[in-house]
């Protein structure tokens, strides 16, 4: 196949315009390579995931240790890599390679067959995701422990959780994960309208706790109350008992075993409830008020107010428990809306516990959006749900990780509240020249980047962090 070696452009002025890949040791991610090496250097994220898999290569033959493979694998995530295609090409660049942790970052001391290239190639790094369906005695035989790094994951992500925190909400959410294969596990959801997973998250604001891959067949908040069993101990380990802790979510988990395990644990909720015929009756004095100040021109649309109650379901709640209503009304009519929750008056009345607390848990959304969009969570096109739980886990590690970067690095600049695809285009995404010699690898870091004071903070704030 002829490969194009020199692209010519219209001419500029009398001269010649022409381009080719021929510039040498360049990277377009040297930014990002820098700041996601640093913060490993600095927590070591990747470095204990990588003690929860056993690794049973013959340690003769291995080029690439296992936690070279997650550091490559899991940075190119975070600077925009999605496809394990995509590393035939990045194994040439250099500042991945120092991402990596590798000596020979230029790949100058590899075989003929490999010269240059510092970093695995996409079959290399293929057989680690597909390692998690075991070892097969050829090819699979870095085998995760798939109990141990999601427990990681967990411990991870309260260690971000800052110190001096006196309530840690714990925001619970699912959504559709698209399939268009024959993957494992795969299922036509009537609500999404397509088949696909459901996998379930789990935030304390932007640090991911859970990362759980489900079929869609499967209640949208099951695995909620292990995964409980599992974040609450590891919370109150690191806070004490003293700490309050909320669960945070949908009417999807308004379910009477995820409220039951949380007042018999000392847990607080505040869920969204699914409204009926009974639940909406106790609105209705409410509406008939506020359509006679409407009529009386008293208000004016929208408005609202809220009242509250004890409620039980027929049969499928143990008890009663309190439910704030919020009675609407809009331009295009009624709008009533529940919550439930173990809240005391004293710690929320009701228009709070709605306004200010609950709906704050839009911001969620966002987080997964994050997760699925730009550290690409929704990849999960192997054939097995093994390995896709992994990719699934790869992409929380990259959460994780720019999680922690935005809070240990980013206070006082512009870029603190930015989003994970912003901070990618604004500080992952520069260019540089890499010079190797004997006592210094230099990064010519492009003259016309507009973020470099940004840049310098950053890198301020990373040195001040203990290593």
């Amino acid at each position: 196949m002829c490969k194009q070696e020199v692209f010519e452009f219209q001419d500029h002025n009398g001269r010649k315009v022409v381009a080719s890949f021929d510039g040498g040791h360049l990277s377009s991610d040297a930014g990002g390579a820098l700041l996601f090496r640093e913060l490993e250097l600095r927590i070591g994220t990747l470095r204990r995931l990588g003690g929860c898999f056993r690794d049973e290569r013959d340690a003769r033959l291995i080029e690439h240790s296992v936690v070279e493979l997650l550091r490559q694998r899991i940075g190119a995530l975070s600077t925009g890599y999605e496809d394990l295609n995509d590393h035939d090409s990045l194994r040439y660049d250099p500042a991945h390679g120092l991402m990596a942790g590798k000596k020979d970052i230029e790949g100058l001391k590899r075989s003929d067959a490999n010269q240059g290239k510092a970093l695995a190639g996409h079959s290399t790094l293929n057989r680690l995701e597909q390692s998690a369906l075991g070892g097969d005695g050829r090819y699979k035989k870095t085998i995760p422990d798939a109990a141990k790094i999601e427990q990681l994951l967990i411990e991870e992500g309260v260690k971000a959780i800052p110190r001096k925190s006196s309530r840690i909400v714990l925001d619970f959410d699912a959504t559709d994960d698209p399939l268009h294969g024959a993957q494992e596990g795969r299922f036509f959801h009537g609500y999404y309208g397509h088949y696909c997973y459901l996998p379930l998250y789990c935030f304390c604001g932007n640090i991911p706790l859970l990362a759980l891959l489900q079929d869609a067949k499967t209640d949208a908040s099951a695995g909620t109350v292990p995964a409980l069993e599992k974040i609450v101990p590891a919370i109150r380990r690191r806070f004490g008992r003293k700490v309050q802790i909320v669960l945070r979510a949908d009417s999807g988990f308004a379910r009477d075993t995820i409220m039951d395990w949380c007042e018999r644990n000392d847990v607080l909720y505040c869920l969204g409830l699914a409204r009926n015929q009974r639940l909406q009756a106790k609105l209705a004095p409410s509406f008939e008020s506020l359509r006679s100040k409407l009529d009386n021109g008293l208000a004016e649309v929208p408005v609202r107010c809220f009242v509250e109650f004890e409620y039980r379901t027929r049969s499928s709640w143990s008890r009663k428990r309190r439910v704030v209503g919020k009675a609407e009304v809009l331009a295009k009519g009624q709008n009533p809306r529940f919550v439930v929750t173990n809240f005391d008056v004293e710690h929320f009345d009701a228009s709070a516990l709605y306004e200010d607390f609950y709906c704050a848990r839009g911001d969620m959304e966002n987080r997964i959006k994050e997760q699925q969009q730009d550290l690409f969570a929704d990849r999960t096109s192997t054939a097995a749900m093994a390995s896709n739980q992994l990719r699934l886990w790869f992409s929380a590690f990259a959460h994780l990780m720019l999680s922690q970067l935005q809070a240990i690095a980013l206070p006082g600049t512009r870029l603190e509240k930015a989003t994970i695809g912003t901070l990618r285009l604004r500080l992952f995404k520069i260019a540089a020249r890499v010079k190797v010699s004997v006592r210094r690898i230099r990064f010519e870091l492009a003259e016309g980047c507009p973020d470099q004071e940004v840049f310098a903070q950053v890198w301020k704030n990373l040195q001040a962090w203990p290593s």
